[in-house]
């Protein structure tokens, strides 16, 4: 009995720092997100703005809900450099065929006004710093400030306060915004 406690006490250790969120503020890795249309955008391309990523699955109820007050939140800030892509990671992603690519996120369309790409899922948990042994829930959020750092992002689980919530998003976009 000892013996068994004494095996699963660390592997139990390890389950929790694996669970772990990437610490915030962070730079922004490096990513790039495949538009439907075959261009590639990458993040860097978009320092000087404040960005949110919304990473979803396009047949995601909660995913659908968030791209609608997204896109109103998009089209309120816009013009004070607020810039807002959907990261589709449900399909198989292809840079050779814009075709497929825009197949999988066209059911998004009619809930996103703001582009929606593509990723593949491990670039996608590599930028969030998800580790693989990670069951997390979607849509997941990050916010990236003008000079690129990750200053706020959702968690594995996202809890009462994160800026999955319209409320929460808009305050820390508003205070982002207005950082020189």
């Amino acid at each position: 009995m000892i013996r068994k406690v004494s095996v699963v006490l660390p592997l139990m250790a390890l389950g929790f720092l694996l669970q772990a969120a990437a610490p915030i503020p962070r730079p922004a890795p490096k990513f790039t997100v495949l538009e439907p249309s075959g261009k590639q955008t990458t993040i860097a391309s978009l320092k000087g703005k404040v960005v949110v990523l919304q990473f979803l699955s396009t047949g995601c109820s909660h995913c659908q809900e968030t791209a609608i007050w997204l896109s109103r939140l998009d089209s309120e800030m816009k013009a004070k450099g607020l810039a807002v892509y959907g990261i589709a990671f449900n399909g198989e992603v292809n840079t050779k065929d814009a075709e497929k690519n825009k197949a999988v996120t066209k059911a998004f369309d009619s809930y996103a006004k703001f582009p929606v790409g593509m990723a593949p899922p491990s670039e996608v948990e590599r930028f969030l710093g998800f580790s693989v042994m990670d069951q997390y829930l979607v849509p997941q959020m990050a916010v990236i400030d003008k000079k690129g750092m990750i200053r706020a992002q959702t968690s594995v689980n996202p809890k009462p306060g994160e800026v999955i919530q319209e409320p929460v998003l808009r305050n820390v976009v508003t205070k982002l915004l207005a950082e020189k």
